[in-house]
């Protein structure tokens, strides 16, 4: 009453004193309030340390939301020391109870072993009970479990089955293994209109995979009508995240025409973000380009150390680098090789 005012002046000190002396009696709801009113700072002064103190005493008493919160604390090092081996403790508790997000993150931990020794066929366990409660995280986990045999049998159907249930809850990296399992016939019939259908889905979530995969369909005309300038925007979203093949083929769209202006510049521009993430041939792209002065000034050292590190990842190339070294100078091919080195030890450390 003293916190929502009703029938009193609304005053969180006062409220904070009753429940007080409501949780020393080991009352679990006065306990729950109290450790609220610690965590946002009212009528107490703010502490991390109470919240867990009084949230702890509650998770004692049964109190299963409390016992998740407890293991999420424990997990994060937030008002507590971190301790893996206390959250998966705690998580337990609640998921014994039936809690469904205790249940999906206890599988977690069995997954990678954190707090618990790895077991796989316990991380399924977990899952499998949250994923029966509905929970998409744990359903899009239980199918990822499916699809590599981990602690389940391999079994595409299964994996398709429960991606399916988490793809209808709107799971983006669900619907985009879905799109997956209907493009490459795993699990389900194949079917690119069904991949398209996912695919876009998870897409227009902002998942970079889906984006490039549904801009491979585009330009293909696999499950959609061929559409260069529809296959160009699913690229170039993948692209702005960073997509290193996605980067490459908005690079070869604006080299080629294809559903975008003719752009050297931009296609250099995005054959060198492939480039510097290490994507073999946009190294050689952008090597063309040096060489043709496209987009580019033209430069044939410059075109030499990128054609260097292509031909480290395709010894298709290095036919090219020999004709390359009958055309430069000694001190010239002794430049290339210094770039290319400066280039990969930079490619390197971003990776």
């Amino acid at each position: 009453m003293y916190y929502f005012g009703d029938g009193v002046p609304q005053n969180h000190t006062e409220a904070a004193k009753w429940w007080r002396k409501a949780a020393e009696q080991e009352d679990a709801s006065a306990q729950v309030n109290l450790g609220l009113l610690y965590s946002i700072g009212e009528g107490v002064r703010e502490s991390d340390a109470e919240v867990a103190k009084w949230y702890q005493k509650a998770a004692e008493q049964g109190h299963d939301t409390l016992q998740a919160t407890l293991g999420r604390m424990y997990e994060d090092g937030d008002g507590v020391p971190q301790n893996y081996t206390e959250a998966a403790k705690w998580y337990r508790k609640a998921a014994e109870q039936g809690l469904d997000y205790a249940q999906a993150t206890l599988g977690g931990m069995y997954k990678d072993g954190q707090g618990v020794p790895q077991d796989y066929a316990e991380a399924a366990k977990w899952y499998r009970k949250a994923a029966e409660q509905g929970d998409a995280d744990a359903q899009y986990n239980l199918g990822l479990m499916y699809r590599n045999g981990e602690g389940v049998p391999r079994n595409h159907a299964e994996a398709a089955k429960w991606n399916r249930k988490a793809a209808e809850q709107g799971h983006a990296s669900a619907q985009y293994n879905l799109g997956k399992s209907y493009y490459s016939w795993e699990g389900v019939p194949e079917d690119y209109a069904e991949a398209a259908k996912w695919y876009r889905k998870a897409a227009e979530q902002g998942d970079a995979d889906a984006q490039y995969n549904l801009g491979l369909m585009y330009r293909n005309g696999e499950g959609v009508p061929r559409n260069h300038a529809e296959a160009a925007k699913w690229n170039r979203k993948a692209a702005e995240q960073g997509h290193a093949s996605a980067q490459y083929n908005l690079g070869k769209s604006y080299y080629s025409w294809e559903g975008v202006p003719e752009d050297y510049a931009e296609a250099a521009k995005w054959y060198r973000k492939a480039a510097e993430q290490g994507y073999a041939a946009a190294h050689i792209a952008l090597a063309n380009l040096y060489l043709k002065g496209k987009g580019v000034p033209k430069d044939w050292v410059t075109a030499y150390a990128w054609m260097i590190l292509g031909a480290m990842q395709d010894e298709a190339n290095r036919e090219m680098i020999n004709l390359m070294r009958k055309e430069l100078t000694p001190a010239q091919i002794a430049e290339g090789q210094e770039l290319a080195a400066q280039l990969y030890e930079e490619i390197s450390a971003r990776q």
